[in-house]
């Protein structure tokens, strides 16, 4: 009989929730990654796409979650306008939301954007407004974060998509595929 994974980088499709039972118009986990023994390790919310671990792990799985160790996740950000450099000087300062003043991230404009596949359903265009893609970079989880903290600063999130958790990446995952690593 073949072990469970000790670690697994899942790219969680847009409408699929960070948990294995569907809810409501959300799909769940289990319509992708049939493995017993599997949990997931932080969340990502169902309208957010990207990288996720599942670990079979309960200490890995604690020390990717749990905000006490403070894990880096950098996400790519597809933002309503184009933020100058008061905007990315907030954000890499820390922002001021409704639950307190958030830790310094990282933050950048990428230039070009990232070349990612189509969502479904797309994003809402706006003719006379552009649009531009930042890497966030924090180190804390609180609920909707980087979402609250675009628009903090004047540039709503359109699309949000996590590439990466500490050292794991989605490099090599198309939207809803898997892969085990050890």
């Amino acid at each position: 009989m073949k072990a469970t994974p000790r670690l697994i980088r899942f790219n969680k499709p847009y409408g699929v929730l960070s948990q294995f039972t569907a809810e409501g118009r959300w799909r769940g986990l289990s319509d992708y990654i049939d493995l017993p023994g599997v949990y997931v390790a932080g969340r990502l919310d169902a309208d957010s796409e990207g990288l996720l671990l599942l670990t079979s792990d309960g200490k890995l799985q604690a020390r990717i979650a749990d905000p006490r160790f403070k894990m880096e996740k950098t996400y790519w950000v597809q933002v309503e306008g184009v933020p100058d450099d008061a905007a990315l000087a907030a954000l890499r300062r820390g922002v001021q939301l409704n639950d307190g003043m958030t830790l310094p991230a990282r933050a950048d404009i990428i230039e070009p954007p990232p070349t990612l596949w189509e969502r479904d359903p797309p994003i809402r265009v706006r003719q006379n407004i552009p649009t531009a893609w930042l890497a966030l970079s924090i180190r804390e989880g609180r609920n909707r974060q980087v979402r609250r903290m675009t628009a903090a600063v004047g540039h709503p999130t359109l699309r949000l998509v996590r590439a990466a958790i500490g050292p794991y990446s989605l490099e090599g995952l198309a939207p809803g595929t898997w892969l085990a690593i050890g």
